[in-house]
């Protein structure tokens, strides 16, 4: 166990991690020249498009030192963005150790900070390396007193890398085995391993991947798992380099997998704990379930395509066990899912990869939040979805998740950002010089506000040099009212959402106008009206198509054209009452893109 190292890489997203796992990999031998690729951890075609980490991976590195000792390194792969950010804390929870990459050019940003939190709060040996010393607009020397600020560390311990170059890897594999402990564990305690991933293949089912704190892991052994408390037959276990490489047993403080043939993504959870069958130990503090904060409606275009779209939403489920979701039915969309995911960036992916993956069209509602409704007769019910909440009349109260934003730019921003984040009834808490280039701001905000377009602003706002990162604090009272969207007197529940009092008549009318340009003319003048309860709110009408009936009279009595101006009239209104509205796509898109 001592020639055994486990670490990982933190860093804000696009500051280089991938590519500095490429050459550490290559470096050491662990990858030919011929399987050697761009973001080799990276094997979506969409990670390595929007230059994202989506799934966390792990490989093994086999490293030999000048002293001429073989090392162990095992790489857990972390996630960048904020939405993974639970994933991110279990992979450091099977570290010892973190390289903390940041960017010359770019400096420390918000998720630098917060990963960086989670990596102290885990106990991790902490080995700050500045990437990217290359590039032309590199500040090393502002870099390195940001860091020695932020974690007081010694000048000589912040080391120089290029993850393109891959000047400076030599001396990073050195620090890891000369500063990052070796496990601690009793290899012949009982079996405790800590479930950090796991992925679904079509032939094996699903592959766990752990570390061993205690014991070690045999094939064939009966293991357990301690949340959902099933027991299964260890097929096959090993340790992990770029493809799996099956092994008689895994020993204590190693990183590997097992596979156990386990087809449902429900009995594998991250943060979970294996335990041996005969001899079972207690499981390992930490475990959460995984809490979706954003819900979307997802229904197939064609109605007759549910049933392919549950098989599809099962395997991705089995891919990205942080997906949950339940059937729903919409007057509008006919049947389709309540979906919870993790952030907007996690609901963009999944729907992209039901595009790539499984050739799936969806239309999605509009996003919300989770609140909870408290009834007069003191029921306390969560509301997913604008279909459940409870009439005014039966409700006493409703709350709202609020979280705690952190925002760092530079000082020339801050009065745009305080600008955006109060309409967003945002609270300003802090604002602190990290130097004098760079402001930390934390606000308090409803998660409801960041859940649209937030983001986007915030970057326009700041032209790119703003980033942000938030975690939830827990829900509080608010004023939160249904705003319904009628068309000729019918509710359409998919554009149906919950609102702040304060927002709604804003929200209401731009809705409004927004469907008035997407919904096509038809023969009969349609109503479109928003409204709380019921009173509404604003209303918008586009007119009917007319044919001109008084063409052919040339002049003559006036009385002649009312009388056909009057039966066209009748027409219209009976066909008013059998006519419906049909609702373009882009309709349901527009609610996303109202303030363009």
């Amino acid at each position: 166990m001592k020639n055994i190292r486990n670490f990982c890489i933190i860093a804000h997203i696009d500051h280089g991690k991938s590519t500095l796992a490429d050459r550490l990999l290559q470096s050491t031998g662990t990858i030919s020249d011929r399987d050697m690729m761009d973001q080799v951890l990276d094997d979506m075609d969409l990670e390595r498009e929007k230059g994202i980490t989506i799934k966390s991976h792990a490989i093994q590195i086999n490293y030999k030192h000048r002293n001429g000792e073989m090392y162990t390194l095992n790489l857990i792969d972390t996630p960048g963005h904020v939405d993974f950010s639970y994933e991110v804390s279990r992979a450091l929870a099977a570290c010892e150790g973190a390289l903390l990459l940041v960017d010359a050019a770019q400096g420390i940003q918000a998720q630098t900070i917060s990963n960086l939190y989670l990596a102290i709060d885990n106990n991790l040996e902490i080995i700050p390396v500045i990437n990217k010393i290359d590039m032309d607009g590199a500040m090393i020397d502002e870099v390195r007193d940001q860091i020695i600020e932020l974690i007081g560390c010694k000048p000589e311990d912040i080391l120089l890398a290029s993850g393109r170059t891959g000047l400076g890897v030599p001396e990073i594999l050195e620090a890891i085995v000369a500063r990052i402990p070796s496990p601690k564990g009793d290899p012949e305690a009982p079996l405790q391993a800590l479930i950090f991933d796991s992925v679904f293949n079509s032939f094996r089912g699903i592959i766990v991947y752990y570390r061993i704190l205690n014991g070690r892991i045999s094939k064939g052994e009966k293991v357990k798992f301690q949340a959902t408390g099933t027991e299964y037959g260890a097929d096959e276990v090993g340790i992990l380099k770029l493809a799996l490489s099956p092994q008689p047993s895994v020993e204590c403080g190693d990183v590997g997998y097992i596979i156990t043939g386990i087809k449902n993504a429900k009995e594998v959870k991250v943060g979970d704990t294996i335990v041996s069958a005969a001899r079972p130990a207690e499981a390992i503090k930490g475990f959460e379930e995984v809490k979706p904060m954003v819900f979307a409606g997802i229904f197939p275009v064609e109605t007759d395509a549910f049933e392919e779209l549950r098989n599809c939403m099962d395997k991705l489920q089995l891919n990205d066990a942080s997906l949950t979701f339940e059937l729903e039915t919409s007057q509008a969309l006919g049947f389709g899912f309540r979906c919870g995911f993790l952030g907007m960036l996690h609901m963009e992916i999944i729907q992209e990869r039901l595009e790539r993956e499984f050739n799936q069209t969806v239309i999605t509602t509009v996003p919300n939040v989770s609140f909870i409704a408290y009834s007069t007769r003191g029921q306390r019910i969560v509301v997913n979805n604008p279909t459940e909440m409870l009439d005014p009349t039966q409700m006493d109260r409703i709350e709202e998740p609020f979280i705690k934003a952190q925002i760092i730019t530079k000082p020339e921003y801050i009065g745009n950002i305080i600008t955006l984040c109060l309409g967003k009834r945002g609270i300003l808490l802090n604002q602190s010089y990290l130097t004098t280039t760079r402001v930390e701001l934390q606000f308090e905000m409803p998660l409801t506000e960041i859940v649209f377009d937030f983001y986007d602003k915030l970057k326009s706002q700041t032209r790119g040099y703003a980033s942000f990162d938030y975690h939830p604090i827990g829900y509080r009272d608010s004023d939160i009212v249904k705003m319904d969207i009628l068309l000729n007197g019918d509710k359409v529940d998919a554009l149906s959402a919950l609102i702040h009092r304060s927002r709604s008549s804003d929200f209401g009318r731009k809705l409004c106008e927004k469907l008035k340009e997407l919904l096509p003319r038809q023969q009969f003048q349609i109503a479109i009206q928003a409204a709380v309860g019921a009173k509404v709110i604003s209303r918008e009408t586009i007119s009917a198509l007319r044919k001109d009936v008084t063409a052919k009279c040339y002049g003559g009595d006036i009385s002649r054209k009312r009388k056909l101006l009057e039966k066209q009239k009748e027409g219209k209104k009976r066909m008013r009452q059998i006519g419906n509205v049909e609702i373009p796509q882009e309709a349901f898109l527009a609610v996303l893109k109202l303030d363009d």
